[in-house]
């Protein structure tokens, strides 16, 4: 097992509060934290009558620049030892993949809702599944503000 702790981020309150619950437990631990935000073009969801238009029109390098700039965001909002990491792919694929190389996976989970769930899956979830370390999934609470409870 490696001496990091990897957390998964996305921007979303809740993706917030699992950096927050991983940079204090990775100072407990004296271990370092691996910020990773995973994006990609999703081109199976987009829809509809402009789906081919607005496939058409997506600019990789501006979404990678997106991306950039929320892990850049979440990473200055903590204080501690993060180092961002931002990779293209899907996010249940890529956590595994760092979990292989880490002490402990903390990921946040939104509560998406059953039709979500279903067309998209659960990336907490699956990563509680198929992680190589245990997973930490940091739950947001029922009334949707920054606080969160540890699920095991």
């Amino acid at each position: 097992m490696d001496d990091r702790i990897v957390v998964g981020v996305d921007g979303s309150p809740a993706s917030r509060a699992a950096l927050r619950w991983a940079v204090e437990e990775g100072g407990l631990r004296g271990v370092a934290v691996d910020a990773v935000l995973a994006w990609h073009v999703d081109y199976p969801v987009v829809i509809g009558p402009m789906s081919a238009a607005v496939a058409a029109g997506l600019d990789r390098e501006v979404l990678r620049g997106q991306a950039q700039a929320v892990l850049a965001d979440l990473v200055a909002d903590v204080a501690g030892d993060v180092r961002p990491v931002l990779t293209e792919g899907d996010a249940r694929d890529v956590l595994v993949e760092a979990s292989r190389e880490a002490a402990l996976l903390v990921v946040g989970s939104r509560g998406a809702g059953p039709v979500r769930r279903v067309l998209l899956g659960s990336v907490s979830s699956h990563c509680v599944h198929h992680a190589a370390c245990p997973v930490v999934v940091l739950r947001q609470s029922e009334t949707k503000s920054e606080s969160s409870e540890v699920e095991s």
